[in-house]
């Protein structure tokens, strides 16, 4: 490719085959490749419009784009997502030969200011958890679930699509399918095992009128999604007089902090979190700095 290819059509043409690369190698989800396709359709734009050629690229070029991006209100984290989306189509051509600079290296992501996760105190888990009226098999189901996410710490959208034959309540695990379809064993505690036993004996047989996989079904016999879930924890949290901040991803929270609270190995609770990079599971280690630190203040004679 010549330098005189104008960059929107360079990257018009060399986006497809990069995006399936991405697909095919690390497996990526499809709102992830959209997400890369946008800001690397926006570098180019910006590129041909100072008539800079993609191969020419240099450092500075990616400094001053990003600032740009900054000085426009972009966050810090979207500004960060779209300079990895730059680094990996950087070190792509250049191992195709097709350039022989990455002009990504050595140049600084913006600075994040990590906000610490929010996560549920041990007591406002339990009136969540005694929130659905399990008389009912839909509340049976309910407590099923929430059990289940506490006890494991697996994203909502594992735990909405775990199936009959991913559960072992005999040895008490489940196996999960994670980011790009990476397989982990997560155990399963002796009380969530007797909720989802209760549940699959009494509640699920009467909802399993089309003879789905998934372990949670719909009054309709589906697969519960995302959505309706969400919907759950918000009702049951009104429930059980929880006023601050609740998603069903705060039970990932909750459940990494208890653990590292009581002693849990970090690198185990990045095995079972399913973290890529330990770095992510740290930041629960701050929080428990921070509890420790405050239990210290206010109970130490000396504090």
């Amino acid at each position: 490719m010549g330098k005189d290819v104008p960059a929107t059509e360079y990257f018009r043409r060399l986006l497809p085959d990069y995006l399936a690369v991405l697909v095919v190698e690390r497996g990526l989800a499809t709102h992830s490749i959209a997400a890369y396709r946008r800001d690397l359709e926006s570098f180019g734009r910006w590129l041909g419009a100072r008539e800079i050629a993609a191969e020419g690229c240099e450092r500075a070029h990616l400094r001053r784009y990003i600032t740009e991006l900054r000085g426009r209100g972009l966050s810090a984290r979207s500004a960060a997502r779209a300079l990895a989306a730059l680094r990996g189509l950087f070190r792509y051509l250049l191992e195709r030969g097709v350039t022989g600079q990455d002009p990504t290296l050595e140049l600084e992501s913006p600075k994040l200011m990590r906000a610490l996760p929010y996560f549920l105190s041990a007591a406002e888990v339990e009136a969540l958890l005694a929130a659905p009226e399990v008389a009912k098999p839909l509340g049976l189901r309910d407590r099923s679930m929430l059990e289940t996410l506490y006890a494991t710490g697996v994203r909502v959208s594992e735990l909405v699509s775990l199936t009959l034959g991913q559960l072992r309540l005999d040895p008490g695990y489940v196996k999960v399918w994670g980011k790009g379809g990476k397989e982990r064993i997560v155990p399963v505690g002796s009380q969530a095992r007797e909720w989802l036993a209760r549940y699959l004996e009494n509640a699920r047989p009467g909802l399993d009128k089309k003879h789905r996989d998934p372990v949670f079904l719909t009054v309709r016999g589906e697969g519960m999604t995302r959505q309706c879930f969400w919907q759950l924890v918000k009702k049951y949290g009104r429930k059980a007089a929880i006023t601050t901040h609740l998603s069903p991803h705060v039970f990932r929270h909750s459940f990494a902090t208890h653990l590292l609270e009581h002693g849990a190995d970090l690198r185990a609770v990045q095995a079972m979190l399913g973290h890529a990079d330990i770095s992510t599971t740290e930041i629960y280690t701050h929080i428990t700095r921070e509890r420790l630190r405050a239990l210290y203040d206010s109970k130490h004679p000396r504090a």
